[in-house]
């Protein structure tokens, strides 16, 4: 048991990517760490796990009676088929989590995550409606149409006003993590394809438009943004803010594929003529990956466990340049930053160690 220096921190959504990550950072500098999933997992060490379904008011606050947070951050979502059911069912979980905390009196400052779908709009109109230049910035008004982050700040907003604590909005692009369970990582997705694209002696092809293979980009590694929202959860300075959160540097995708293929041994093949979707192309993806994991004794053989295919494609297939202004948080006084290239090699190494990708 980890000696707590600290006070008490709850994560929502401890299983995820991000989540992972601020479970990691908190308990290794001392917070009482309490991770909340559906599942109870706890997939960090010193961490512990409370199981409760975030859409159950009730069960919420009986998983939570014994827990008085100083610190609690949102990180969970979950995907509907239409923006009415996410903005529906997403308020409900930050509406719920701080329904269940906020009347102890105990809570500092709520930390929640989102993303550039601020700017760029929901899944049902995804980066094709009216949108502001980049880089994007922080005081860009919201976008005209329904937008389930925009709900989701509204309840934290509302709970921070009635129980006096402080709050903070975390947009990350495209994120590139070491989390086990977790399919939303654009990281461990492209290693699935690249490690594929091995066992078949296939091309690695780049599946996006040819505005994201020559145009400028960035990407956001978790460890990074699970540091940021501990450092605004903690600094004044971090109080009552949106921040953008990315990696710091930009690159082309033209640039970082071969670097990629180079570290699966794979060949490299950019964009030509017309995007190429892995949703289209990863039909027997299951089967294949399961080959490769009897083979080396992997972790994980569920393919749809580790790839998020649709989600990928997404990020990948945007036809306007996508790019993250991090000055407000600079200013600010939070100066992490991360390496896009040394980002990817780190998690690879990670997941080769914790045997979810064959060692080489």
């Amino acid at each position: 048991m980890t000696e707590n220096k600290q006070g008490v921190a709850l994560v929502v959504g401890a299983t995820g990517i991000v989540g992972q990550a601020l479970g990691t950072q908190l308990v290794a500098a001392g917070w009482q760490t309490y991770g909340l999933s559906r599942s109870g997992g706890s997939p960090v060490d010193g961490m512990t796990p409370v199981a409760a379904d975030l859409l159950d008011p009730a069960a919420l606050d009986e998983a939570l009676s014994g827990v008085d947070p100083e610190l609690v951050f949102v990180t969970a979502w979950m995907k509907k088929d239409t923006e009415a059911e996410n903005i529906e069912v997403n308020s409900a979980t930050v509406r719920n989590v701080l329904a269940a905390t906020g009347p102890k009196g105990s809570v500092r400052h709520a930390a929640l995550m989102t993303g550039l779908k601020h700017y760029l709009g929901p899944f049902d109109s995804y980066a094709t409606g009216d949108m502001p230049d980049t880089p994007f910035h922080e005081y860009e008004e919201r976008l005209d149409s329904p937008n389930f982050y925009y709900a989701q700040e509204d309840e934290l907003f509302a709970a921070a006003a009635t129980h006096g604590f402080g709050w903070s909005v975390h947009r990350a692009h495209s994120i590139f993590g070491y989390a086990t369970g977790n399919a939303m990582n654009m990281a461990l997705t492209l290693s699935v394809y690249a490690e594929i694209c091995r066992e078949t002696n296939a091309p690695f092809v780049f599946p996006g438009s040819e505005t994201q293979w020559n145009g400028l980009t960035d990407v956001s590694d978790s460890d990074l943004v699970a540091e940021q929202m501990i450092w605004a959860a903690t600094d004044p300075q971090g109080r009552d803010e949106a921040f953008n959160i990315v990696n710091g540097d930009v690159f082309r995708w033209r640039w970082l594929w071969p670097q990629i293929a180079d570290v699966f041994g794979v060949e490299p093949v950019g964009f030509e003529g017309s995007p190429r979707p892995l949703d289209d192309r990863m039909g027997e993806a299951a089967a294949i990956w399961r080959t490769i994991a009897e083979r080396h004794h992997l972790a994980e053989a569920d393919v749809d466990r580790l790839a998020s295919w649709w989600h990928t494609d997404g990020d990948l297939g945007r036809n306007i340049e996508c790019l993250t202004d991090m000055t407000k948080s600079r200013m600010a006084g939070f100066l992490g930053f991360r390496s896009t290239v040394d980002s990817f090699a780190d998690k690879v190494e990670r997941y080769r160690a914790s045997n979810v990708l064959p060692r080489r």
